[in-house]
């Protein structure tokens, strides 16, 4: 397969900023054939919905700024609906847990979060922040502001929050492999 075509599909996977430098680690390609890859990926994209953000270390996927009305429309629509059942677990999920990261809490759910977490972030009701063991992925957080919708200052004060961290910390315990 193409070498830009699976930068792609590696940046459509991760959809935040990945070093070039991971990059040429992942596929064992030379700098310059990253390089290259990176040229025939972005004339390749140029005539449709998204484009290739490059900064000096880093490339990421973003949809082109030709569709930033009907992305902002869609944003509009998405933040007047409900967050729905998928939502109000992953963010029970973060509430009760965090920091915790994408692929934990697609452990828990036993789906794909990608897009509630999505959600969530557009809505300001979580942030992320960069995992602390110096990995490329992050963590996900309440907000002050959710905290204080909720009427808590600190995570202890939720409904329960001493037995449900329990239950979960037992359900981590026995679904983690020995």
């Amino acid at each position: 397969m193409p070498l830009d075509i699976l930068i792609e599909g590696l940046l459509f996977y991760k959809s935040t900023p990945v070093k070039k430098a991971a990059i040429a680690k992942q596929f064992s390609q030379s700098e310059a054939e990253i390089a290259q890859a990176i040229t025939d990926l972005q004339k390749r994209l140029e005539s449709g919905a998204l484009r290739l953000l490059e900064t000096d270390t880093e490339i990421q996927l973003v949809t082109s700024a030709e569709l930033a009305p009907y992305v902002e429309s869609w944003r509009k629509t998405e933040l007047t609906a409900d967050i729905g059942k998928a939502g109000a677990e992953t963010l029970a999920i973060i509430l009760y847990q965090a920091p915790v990261t994408r692929a934990e809490i697609d452990r828990i759910r036993g789906v794909n979060s990608s897009f509630i977490i999505r959600n969530l972030l557009t809505r300001g009701l979580i942030e992320r922040q960069a995992t602390t063991s110096g990995g490329q992925g992050f963590q996900f957080i309440a907000t002050p502001a959710l905290l204080a919708q909720l009427g808590v200052t600190k995570k202890s004060e939720l409904t329960e929050f001493n037995r449900i961290t329990d239950a979960i910390e037992v359900f981590s315990t026995e679904d983690s492999p020995a």
